[in-house]
């Protein structure tokens, strides 16, 4: 009779633990469920939900053993050792659900904003902020997390007065020696959060044009036009100049520049890239001039400055406007393409006029629509935006300044 008890004693905590797995798995499913269920709207959750099911499940598994074992092994031997591992285990997988979490957290924070669009500034800033921030707060639950598990040690525990009294110069020594890890980090955070840079902004960086694609608190990814993956610390966007073409907005200007002959039919020209630029959807319709922007020796030079919605779409426009203007060239105006060449002065001679195709609206005389900073209302505002201060600011300063 006592051997049955004996074994009924023994088998006791075996049944309990059994029941406790049992009722964590029955909870964990009606926690993802019912989770699921109320965020079904939005996109990728049933995804990250999936991803917190393993945690979850060993997290309440584990509660439900420690309880179990709390209630009826507690006066085994070897309850403490078995109690001791539990514990750790726990830690642990409050850890990775933790992280989880905030993988969860971050998902319903994006999946409120757009990203279809293509000036989505809103939505790359927003990015940026909470993946550094996951990220950073990884950080701090497997910090806390190292800490609870060393915390269980009694030998560490002893040593907590020690290592406070020598925190200053421990802290001195670790400054120190992750001098320049700490730089990038705190670069990164301020990378972040000054809104310098954001995920999916177009910049150029050591003269290599592409668009920033991941941004850690050490170091940022930048996606390479050609696919190639530049990796720079993060100090490198602190301390040196770069260009940011997505800064307030994705429209952007570009010019195209050729060296012709000074038998240039500027007004054909001008005509042809209002035909050009008319008949593309790359154009945004915003800027559209041509001008003589340098007249040196045998040679004059035509830039051409054109808009487009974003630097890619500006990219193939240039390309597609230099094509057209050379084509143009060589079949109506071979006589404008750059040479050198020796001309013989006549006094008295005709005038030989080649004959080019007409264009309406080619007329050389007609330059309403060629300037970019006068001859038009928007023009006149973009040189007001350029003229600077104004003349009673340069006084005030004349006023304030220190006499010599």
């Amino acid at each position: 009779m006592e051997d049955l008890l004996a074994m009924a004693s023994g088998l006791k905590p075996v049944f309990a633990v059994l029941l406790a797995v049992a009722a964590a798995l029955l909870l964990a499913r009606a926690v993802r469920e019912s989770t699921a269920k109320i965020f079904r709207r939005v996109p990728r959750i049933r995804e990250v939900i999936t991803l917190g099911r393993n945690p979850l499940r060993l997290v309440l598994s584990l509660i439900g053993v420690r309880i179990a074992l709390g209630a009826t092994a507690s006066g085994f031997d070897w309850f403490k050792p078995v109690s001791y591992v539990l514990t750790l285990a726990l830690i642990a997988s409050l850890c990775w659900l933790g992280v989880v979490v905030l993988l969860i957290v971050e998902v319903m924070l994006l999946s409120k904003y757009k990203t279809d669009t293509k000036d989505n500034r809103r939505m790359r800033r927003l990015k940026t902020q909470v993946m550094l921030g996951r990220r950073v707060g990884v950080a701090v639950i497997i910090t806390i997390a190292v800490a609870c598990v060393l915390l269980t040690i009694p030998e560490v525990r002893a040593l907590g007065a020690g290592i406070l009294a020598s925190a200053g110069l421990i802290s001195i020594v670790a400054g120190l020696a992750v001098q320049s890890t700490l730089t990038n980090v705190f670069a990164g955070m301020q990378l972040a959060f000054t809104d310098a840079i954001r995920v999916d902004d177009v910049v150029v960086v050591e003269t290599q044009w592409g668009t920033i694609e991941e941004i850690t608190m050490t170091y940022v990814v930048v996606h390479l036009w050609d696919d190639r993956r530049l990796i720079l610390p993060s100090t490198y966007f602190t301390t040196t100049p770069f260009e940011n073409w997505t800064r307030k907005q994705s429209a952007i200007l570009g010019t195209v520049e050729l060296d012709l002959d000074w038998g240039a039919p500027v007004g054909d020209l001008r005509a042809h890239l209002k035909e050009t630029l008319a008949g593309t959807e790359l154009w945004d319709g915003r800027t559209g001039v041509l001008q003589i922007t340098d007249a040196v020796n045998s040679l004059v030079r035509v830039r051409i400055l054109v808009s487009a919605a974003d630097s890619g779409a500006l990219f193939d426009l240039r390309c597609l406007v230099r094509e057209a203007m050379v084509t143009y060239l060589q079949e109506w105006h071979p006589g404008a393409l750059p040479r050198q060449r020796w001309a013989q002065v006549q006094e008295d001679g005709p005038k030989v006029h080649s004959g080019p195709r007409s264009i309406p609206g080619g007329d050389p005389q007609d330059t309403s629509t060629s300037q970019f900073f006068t001859g038009s209302i928007e023009a006149v505002d973009r040189r007001h935006s350029f003229a600077g201060p104004g003349k009673e600011v340069y006084e005030e300063r004349e006023e304030n300044s220190p006499e010599d």
